[in-house]
């Protein structure tokens, strides 16, 4: 059954639906980027409240910055803007269509009708899922990246932007010149303090053109800082397929495990949706959460993705079944993770390490190592850097880490141990790959990547350990050095 408003009553019986009306959605969130995690995501807490009878003033406007988003919006607009969402529980999978969405904007290179939906007074929240790369943040200054073609685009075409943040100000610089109230700006990306993140960013923008817009922004516009979590694959013919199982014919369904979660500071200047009523939790310590996650899922990804690749492993979930990879990976946790990590409410740091253990196992899920291996260049620092720079500033054990760092250099050769090409995996993939090179002869050199590594790469501590990994990883294979790890108490 293509999917469709005018088929959804005629789906199987075992299919969700929305009970809502959605003549009746009016909208009152743009959000951009629309790929699965949204859709599994923050589209669905807002599902389950429609669900209700409730949020029906909060509908979702797709939008997109890229031009490859035009292809996603072809197929939702097909399906008008429906998606399948199919949970992989061990237990048993199901499946639902969720409605909240009610429309998707052309993709334009000015973004000139992304710029006319956020100055429409009803929209009230523009949320953002662009990848932690998408945030144009200088690794040598921090913040926005000036220097950036693309930023650089902005400021000089201010009325035509290229970039997401250049549309979001000059959206709101004309909201201020019509007598309007900002809306909330709302990152529902993995970084660490995303709200301020995204506050700077733009109102860094704004100062570069009009100051005083930026002090309008920074005093009555508002940033949420948020955690957000669900482990959610990429799509592809088994997953079409999936829902084709459930009768769906869905262009673009989503599989996702069954579990999320979403920490948000209730800071949102023109009201929100209720959306702790399903699930989501308001609080004014989001930072404490997101650490949690940040440092044990998100860095735990990158301690399995990077050698997965090189050892040919498919999936996150068969990384999990590999027993040296699994020991690999808890025994960096227990020992180089958890002890700088907090707990929160409810869930100690043991307890939530084993809560990862059991999601990443779920071998209903087929998340690729390639896909969370995906932009080590953002994901490294991002995740991974910060709890080395902790853990030396304690002196702390730091040879995990530097093990984790060498076995993605070694990815970054390009070429797995089996002699198999790793196709290019990183928005720097040529310049990724030179260093990896240079690191078989002269193992510091990855280090002298000040982008990624800045003030590590004149730490002779994380110089001495990372360069013995390299060196054995390059003479005896990645197994050889997970067992060295391994072998010290």
């Amino acid at each position: 059954m293509k999917l469709s408003n005018d088929t959804l009553t005629h789906l199987p019986q075992k299919v969700g639906r929305p009970s809502y009306d959605r003549r009746k959605i009016t909208p009152g969130i743009v959000h951009v980027g629309l790929g699965n995690f949204h859709r599994a995501h923050q589209a669905w807490y807002l599902h389950a409240l429609m669900q209700q009878g409730k949020a029906m003033d909060w509908g979702i406007i797709g939008a997109g910055v890229r031009a490859a988003d035009t292809e996603m919006r072809d197929r939702l607009l097909n399906q008008d803007c429906l998606s399948t969402l199919i949970e992989l529980d061990p237990a048993g999978p199901s499946a639902e269509v969720i409605g909240p969405m009610i429309d998707f904007l052309p993709v334009e290179d000015d973004n000139a009708s992304l710029i006319k939906a956020m100055t429409d007074p009803a929209i009230r929240i523009v949320s953002l899922t662009v990848t932690e790369g998408g945030y144009y943040q200088s690794a040598h200054r921090g913040g926005l990246d000036l220097d950036h073609d693309d930023i650089r685009h902005d400021l000089a075409h201010p009325h035509k932007p290229r970039t997401v943040f250049g549309a979001i100000v000059e959206a709101l610089r004309l909201r201020r010149n019509q007598g309007q109230r900002p809306f909330t700006v709302q990152s529902c990306d993995n970084l660490q303090g995303n709200g301020q993140i995204t506050r700077n960013a733009i109102v860094t923008l704004a100062q570069q053109t009009d100051p005083s817009l930026a002090i309008w922004i920074d005093h009555d516009a508002s940033f949420p800082n948020s955690m957000v979590d669900c482990i959610v694959p990429a799509t592809g013919p088994a997953e079409i397929a999936l829902a084709r199982d459930y009768g769906v014919d869905d262009a673009a369904p989503v599989t996702h495990e069954n579990y999320r979660q979403w920490v948000i500071e209730d800071a949102f200047c023109a009201g929100r949706p209720d959306w702790d009523q399903v699930g989501a939790i308001f609080t004014h310590d989001v930072h404490s959460y997101e650490s949690m996650k940040i440092r044990v899922l998100n860095a735990g990804h990158q301690i399995l993705a990077n050698v997965g690749e090189l050892l040919s492993i498919a999936t996150i979930a068969d990384c999990m079944k590999d027993p040296l990879v699994a020991a690999f990976f808890r025994k960096v946790q227990q020992d180089e993770i958890l002890p700088y990590v907090s707990a929160v409410p409810a869930i100690s740091p043991p307890s939530y390490l084993a809560l990862i253990e059991r999601r990443f196992a779920n071998p209903g899920i087929h998340d690729t190592t390639r896909r969370v291996a995906y932009d080590g260049t953002a994901r490294h620092p991002g995740f991974v850097l910060p709890i080395l720079r902790d853990a030396l500033q304690q002196s702390g054990t730091i040879d995990g880490l530097c093990l984790v760092e060498a076995l993605w250099a070694r990815m970054c050769t390009g070429i797995r141990e089996d002699g198999s090409t790793i196709a290019p995996n990183d928005p720097d993939w040529d310049l990724r790959k030179s260093y990896a090179e240079q690191a078989k002869i002269s193992p510091s050199a990855w280090l002298q990547q000040n982008q990624i590594y800045s003030d590590l790469s004149q730490d002779k501590r994380v110089e001495a350990r990372f360069s013995d990994w390299i060196a054995l990883i390059n003479d005896h294979g990645s197994r050889a050095a997970m067992k060295k790890y391994l072998e010290h108490p």
